[in-house]
């Protein structure tokens, strides 16, 4: 089912944010299609049918979504949903497992609930599709383009229009190194080599993609992980705001994710890779919370224990009724006022840090 987009909603936050105009959010698409590569931050109904603990198809999820719950691990939209509506799409991107017919010519979104760029992230928590099973899932969508359009040399130059989003590693840490009851990885690397480990894997995938055609493609940086409510309440802080330990970790990831930014861009001059700051903009956002709206960052809006978040959002539980006030809306997930904000940055980059080398804005004017 085709899904409206609340554009004038997004025009608002976009204008209060400073960040965006009325007139560069209607008319065409600035691209003809947006494949989504990801995990919960950004499925959308891909998890729905498979045997996993990692779902969301049930209330109280969606409740602010106009459809209900659809499978997005948050109250209302993703930050995918966003930045369709930004980069002027009249319907979200459908996920891959209803996907079909001439709407695949729009994009894909192949994003799975606990998948990681290392195949056995997330298997504590059932079934999933990592990177390597969403880079098939895209082999089998390419397949059908070329059906439709009947041309190799279309379908290319098609496919090199596109605009692709990919964002995974928040599980190779919280269902993985930070698992070491489930996952040996923190016995065998430090945290600065496991970073390395998962961005040479990482690097491998990418160039796949390359080679599939993605010219135009967004790479987000991984969030500060050890200001989730969940390893706030599960792994203590000592006094800080967040576990330190888990950010320190994270931030050696991001920095080799830069890193593989410039080497991609220097080695595939035909195409554009850039980084999305979201560790940065979260972090900004939670130290000045009250500025953005917010009055709760450590906890969840939905959610039992400590910080409401030892045990994660449960269907039929009773959240928070100002969810516009959180930041984060389950354990793990932030809530939609906190995904406008980061899809408006990373759209139209407010700050020299927020993107890099450019914004998602000028990478589709390429």
């Amino acid at each position: 089912m085709a899904w409206k987009l609340r554009t004038q909603c997004v025009v608002l936050v976009m204008v209060l944010l400073g960040c965006i105009s009325l007139g560069q959010v209607v008319g065409e698409p600035k691209v003809p299609c947006y494949f989504i590569f990801g995990d919960s931050l950004v499925d959308n109904g891909n998890n729905n049918n498979l045997v996993t603990l990692a779902k969301s198809n049930f209330s109280p999820y969606g409740i602010d979504f106009h459809s209900g719950p659809t499978g997005r691990f948050t109250n209302g939209r993703t930050m995918a949903d966003i930045t369709a509506e930004l980069l002027g799409f009249n319907n979200y991107i459908p996920p891959f497992a209803t996907a079909s017919g001439q709407n695949i010519l729009f994009g894909v979104n192949y994003a799975s609930a606990a998948a990681g760029i290392r195949d056995e992230s997330g298997q504590n928590l059932g079934a999933r599709i990592s990177l390597d099973g969403q880079l098939k899932n895209h082999q089998t969508t390419i397949v059908n383009i070329f059906k439709i359009f009947g041309n190799i040399e279309t379908t290319t130059k098609y496919l090199n229009k596109c605009l692709y989003s990919v964002g995974l590693g928040s599980n190779d840490y919280i269902n993985n190194y930070y698992m070491p009851n489930f996952f040996t990885t923190s016995r065998q690397y430090t945290p600065e080599q496991y970073a390395t480990v998962l961005i040479q894997q990482y690097s491998q995938q990418i160039k796949t993609l390359y080679n599939y055609g993605a010219r135009k493609v967004a790479l987000s940086g991984l969030g500060p992980i050890g200001c989730i409510p969940f390893e706030i309440a599960t792994q203590g802080t000592n006094g800080a705001p967040c576990v330190d330990k888990i950010n320190v970790a994270v931030q050696f990831f991001n920095k080799k994710l830069i890193s593989l930014v410039d080497e991609l861009n220097s080695n595939f001059t035909d195409a554009k890779f850039i980084y999305l700051n979201l560790y940065d903009i979260s972090t900004q956002v939670f130290a000045n919370a009250l500025s953005f709206g917010f009055k709760v960052v450590n906890k969840a809006c939905c959610g039992l224990g400590q910080n409401n978040a030892q045990i994660t959002c449960l269907p039929l539980s009773i959240p928070c009724e100002k969810r516009n006030e959180y930041a984060f809306w389950d354990a793990y997930h932030l809530t939609e006022s906190a995904y406008l904000i980061a899809a408006a940055r990373s759209y139209s980059a407010q700050s020299p840090t927020d993107t890099y080398p450019l914004d998602i804005q000028h990478l589709v004017q390429l």
